[in-house]
């Protein structure tokens, strides 16, 4: 476990003592856009705390391709962690953040409508802790590989 999720989870058992809901999502986050600010505020507004699992370089360029991502992990930590809603951010390397679910134990997890139920990766165990799994809905037309599409034929 790194030394930044096992201070997460010290926070964690704090914020449970004082009543706090956490509230975690994750995804890539690179080149944050309307969408995802959208997202982040409509987490944020279902708990008291939000946390944002962020994919490293690694997984990106796994899951999106060797072009992504567009801006650094530090970087997009950074201006995640700049917007009111979002209190803290974890890096994750993992296909998944089923491990980081699992040991933050959210009161929510949240997903855009996109997810189908089934597919939202630690819904069992958010579930079977008495949590909830909420899908929210995402703006349309608002994608980082929209944007990029726009970027690229300028």
């Amino acid at each position: 476990m790194s030394s930044r999720l096992a201070e997460l989870l010290a926070e964690r058992a704090r914020w449970r003592t004082e009543g706090s809901r956490v509230v975690f999502t994750n995804g890539c986050f690179d080149l944050l856009h309307p969408g995802h600010v959208a997202l982040l505020e409509k987490a944020r507004a279902e708990g008291d705390r939000l946390v944002v699992g962020l994919n490293t370089d690694r997984s990106v360029r796994e899951i999106k391709g060797p072009d992504r991502p567009v801006v650094p992990e530090d970087e997009r930590g950074e201006v995640l962690l700049a917007l009111e809603c979002v209190d803290r951010v974890v890096l994750y390397d993992e296909p998944t953040p089923a491990e980081i679910i699992a040991a933050l134990l959210p009161d929510v997890l949240v997903k855009g409508a996109d997810w189908p139920l089934a597919a939202i990766v630690g819904r069992g165990v958010v579930e079977g802790a008495g949590g909830r799994v909420v899908r929210v809905d995402l703006l349309e037309g608002r994608s980082t590989s929209a944007l990029l599409q726009r970027i690229r034929r300028s």
